[in-house]
């Protein structure tokens, strides 16, 4: 991998993922809209660009990232935001991006999707919850209909814990949680594993290495 942008750069996933990369040695191009955030994109040494996705243009965000060999979608309105952010960022986020790396020429894109969001809403549900899931939804739902090289992430309920490295990977799975350290090295294996591409999988800590459980999905795939 030459080089990854990351939108949401300043979310928690974002963050472990920029450490993992590092530590990998690729190079990285982190999308903020805060300059205050650009900080810790340029402590893990990389690239900050300051863009808000709600009102950049697609143009903009293609120029932000051409020369990168993947696009990274981490971004999200974040729990306390209103119905309406939920629709610009999780979802209007999404599809921009998507737009944008096409027109960059970036064919590989990675989002961070959430567990369950094709379920049924429960009727309890909050206002706030049920646009999080359609946003969630609807965002992956464009991408598989693209010609991106996509794969669609679905982790679990998000941790602080430290990273185990050993996580559970199907196309759908019990609840569960994981630490956002263990998705972050997740999101990095794929990156680097062609086999994952149209692929979507929920993921949850468990008991197998993550190189394992990605090939154990791919030689699902295979045989489905």
């Amino acid at each position: 991998m030459t080089r990854v942008a990351i939108v949401g750069a300043h979310g928690k996933v974002a963050q472990q993922l920029m450490r993992v990369l590092y530590d990998q040695g690729d190079e990285f191009v982190g999308i903020v809209r805060n300059e205050d955030h650009a900080d810790d994109i340029y402590r893990f040494g990389g690239e900050g660009i300051l863009l808000d996705i709600e009102t950049a243009d697609v143009d903009a965000l293609a120029t932000a990232f051409a020369g990168s060999g993947a696009v990274v979608f981490a971004a999200g309105a974040g729990g306390d935001s209103g119905v309406e952010r939920k629709a610009t960022v999780d979802y209007g986020g999404s599809i921009k991006s998507q737009t944008a790396a096409q027109r960059a020429g970036v064919a590989r894109f990675v989002q961070i999707s959430a567990m369950g969001v094709d379920d049924p809403v429960a009727p309890d549900a909050t206002e706030s919850w049920t646009a999080y899931v359609a946003a969630k939804r609807d965002a992956d739902a464009e991408l598989r209909r693209t010609a991106l090289d996509w794969t669609i992430v679905r982790p679990g309920a998000l941790t602080l814990d430290d990273g185990t490295g050993l996580v559970s990977i199907a196309p759908r799975l019990e609840r569960g949680a994981i630490p956002r350290e263990d998705v972050a090295r997740v999101i990095a294996e794929v990156l680097r594993s062609p086999e994952t591409i149209r692929s979507q999988f929920d993921l949850v800590s468990g008991t197998a290495p993550i190189g394992d459980a990605l090939a154990d999905l791919t030689r699902a795939n295979d045989i489905g």
